[in-house]
């Protein structure tokens, strides 16, 4: 279990009580990693004498000007942070985020860290802007015949830096691609959430959930349909599902939040998670936002084995389902209305909601950073 990740004996974060934590990430409200960071900074912030913040708003859409100038204005916010004292600079980074990753590249005389969430890349398409993604072959010309330069370059920036992952196999994967890095393991915290009714006591449903785009399994709905009984109702929410239409055995809800998304999560019984990371530039190992939500509601998933989802069905409250969305269909049927099952997964996933509280996985980077501001060796 991830529990040994978050042991500290006698832990004393302190030293970093007269440090500036300069934080750069996605502004919230514009994608998992955003509303993830908005959580996680609230939960740091005390530690430090001050935070500095530096919210990118286009995160993701970037034209190569906004880059340029988010680069700018993130080295202008560290050189003055650093002429006031002590200071850590960490930065939320992730697949398609420019800014983060190039505005990372500062003088080794700042310490310098980061959350990855896709690893074992920092970013995957540093050259992907807003116009590059409008012509789709000249965005892989790009990227996948230089993706060896692009990888060296990669490494030469993680080199001597700590950053740490939301998945034990994602922090294997990134030591092995920058070997000259200091990746440590952490989770996504489980965030709080009112209490629902037991698994037995909710409609005979499944859901989906989460960011529409393609990978997140939204494109398998026709084939769970065609698979799952049909009294199991499938019901899909997320930012960007309302584009998809409902149709009998399928309700699509769109964008869910606060007592909407309470009542999506209290009429499933299950999240299905056919998500799969597998592209020709190489797997990639993040944690799901989407199963963190799932859990704080009490809801156990139903995964296939790909990426960190092999880490998730092994640690709880999961399903696994090796022969992909077929096999997902076929576990559903046989487990809703299992009621020793439903029990035994919502204990399991209780036990996850205690153990991945936002302190405990804050842990991991508080320490990291302490050790920093020490002069001690990473762990």
């Amino acid at each position: 279990m991830a529990a040994d990740i978050f042991d500290t004996v006698g832990a004393d974060f302190s030293v970093l009580a007269d440090t500036r934590l300069v934080y750069v990430t996605p502004s919230p409200g514009r994608s998992g990693v955003g509303d993830y960071a908005a959580d996680f900074l609230e939960q740091v912030r005390p530690y430090f004498k001050d935070v500095a913040i530096y919210w990118m708003d286009s995160d993701g859409d970037e034209t190569a000007a906004q880059v340029v100038r988010s680069v700018r204005a993130i080295r202008a916010l560290v050189r003055r942070s650093a002429e006031q004292g002590a200071v850590i600079v960490h930065f939320e980074q992730s697949a398609g985020s420019l800014a983060a990753f190039w505005g990372s590249v500062l003088p080794r005389s700042i310490p310098v860290t980061a959350t990855v969430h896709d690893a074992p890349q920092p970013v995957w398409w540093p050259f992907k802007t807003r116009t590059l993604m409008r012509h789709r072959l000249v965005h892989h010309g790009v990227h996948y015949p230089f993706r060896f330069a692009i990888n060296a370059v990669q490494r030469r920036v993680s080199k001597g830096r700590v950053v740490v992952t939301l998945t034990s196999i994602g922090a294997e994967k990134f030591k092995e691609r920058q070997p000259d890095s200091y990746p440590r393991a952490s989770r996504i915290f489980i965030p709080e959430r009112a209490p629902l009714r037991p698994l037995t006591e909710r409609p005979l449903a499944v859901g989906l959930f989460g960011h529409l785009y393609k990978g997140k399994g939204f494109n398998h709905i026709d084939r769970l349909r065609e698979l799952l009984d049909d009294d199991i109702e499938i019901v899909v929410a997320g930012r960007g599902t309302e584009a998809l239409r409902s149709s009998p055995g399928v309700r699509v809800l769109g964008e869910v939040n606060d007592a909407e998304e309470d009542a999506f999560f209290d009429s499933i019984r299950f999240l299905l998670v056919p998500y799969s990371k597998d592209n020709p530039y190489g797997n990639a190992f993040p944690a799901s936002s989407a199963v963190s939500r799932s859990f704080a509601y009490g809801t156990p998933i139903i995964c296939i084995l790909d990426g960190s989802l092999v880490e998730s069905a092994a640690e709880g409250g999961a399903l696994s389902a090796p022969g992909g969305v077929d096999d997902i269909a076929r576990r559903a049927n046989e487990a809703i209305r299992d009621d020793e099952l439903l029990r035994r997964l919502g204990a399991e996933v209780a036990h996850l909601q205690a153990e991945r509280t936002a302190a405990n996985c804050a842990v991991p980077f508080l320490d990291a950073w302490t050790r920093i501001r020490q002069g001690r060796p990473p762990a």
